[in-house]
This record gives structure tokens, sequence and C-alpha cells, in this order.
């Protein structure tokens, strides 16, 4: 079952790379009393994910964080490794998360993963944008076509703002 507006995220261990090698991020830790943007994409330099979604979102960082967000996340279902080179290559290290859901532990346990094996990508994260605010899903913008990023876009989060 898909996750609603209104229901708490449930407890999870995302990573995220740093020069230090990979730290553990929980739920607890990246959304307790705090409103944070978080946007997943089906996998790291794939051509929406690298060319429209991320991009959308780091130019729009600004403007975002002044409505009062206080931090922004983008997750994939893809190790720290290549979370960290899609941080570093696409000039977002430091700006906002790159989460990790390795596993897809996340991404199913709020009914958002989506099956790609038959376009060789395998289990990966559904196309989406939310915004959260103290653990609890406030807005959800839920990708019908993994391969377009509209209603889970920067700017459509912005206007919800």
């Amino acid at each position: 079952m898909t996750i609603a507006v209104g229901e708490r995220l449930p407890s999870a261990v995302f990573k995220e790379k740093t020069p230090d090698g990979p730290v553990e991020i929980t739920t607890e830790s990246l959304f307790k009393g705090k409103r944070v943007v978080l946007f997943a994409v089906p996998g790291a330099f794939t051509p929406t994910c690298t060319l429209n979604h991320l991009p959308g979102y780091l130019e729009h960082r600004d403007a975002l964080l002044a409505k009062g967000v206080d931090a922004i996340a983008v997750l994939a279902v893809n190790d720290w490794h290549v979370m960290g080179a899609w941080a570093q290559a696409s000039g977002g290290a430091g700006k906002i998360h790159f989460l990790a859901d390795w596993d897809a532990g996340f991404s199913k346990a709020i009914g958002l993963d989506i099956d790609l094996t038959a376009g060789g990508l395998g289990v990966r994260s559904k196309r989406y944008s939310m915004l959260v605010e103290d653990g609890v899903v406030k807005a959800l913008n839920i990708e019908e076509n993994p391969g377009q990023a509209t209603v889970s876009s920067a700017e459509a989060m912005l206007a919800h703002l």
C-alpha cells in the first residue's frame, strides 16, 4: 500500500557518501523537527533523472530553502558509491543529500517501489516528490510515467509551498 498524505514515514536507514566514507542517515535524524523535501528517482545517472529532475532541484535549492524548507534530499535505489559519484558529477555535493536506498527497503516500505526488470534496471523507486514535516508526509507527488519529471519537479514543489 502506498503511503498517503498525513501518514508518518517508517523507520529506515539510508547511506550517504562523505569524504570519510559512508554515513548512515536514519529517517529520524533526517526528518525529526524539520521540514524536508524528498524526491526520488529510478536511478542515478539515468537520462530524465540527470538531465531534468535533479538539475531543477539544484537550480531552485535556494528558493525552496527560502520557503522554509530545512533540507532537500534525493533518493535512489543505488549504492552509496554511485550516489556519491552522482553528487560530485552533478555539482550537488554539499547542497542536497544524496541518499542510497541500496536494497529498496524504504521504497518498498512506503509502497513506491517499481519493478523495472524488463528494462534491465531491477527493482527501483518510483519517481516522486514529497514534503515531509517532522516525519509526516504533507504532500506527495507521484509521476505516472517514470520517464517524466513534471508533477514531482522542483517547480511543482515550489508552487505547492
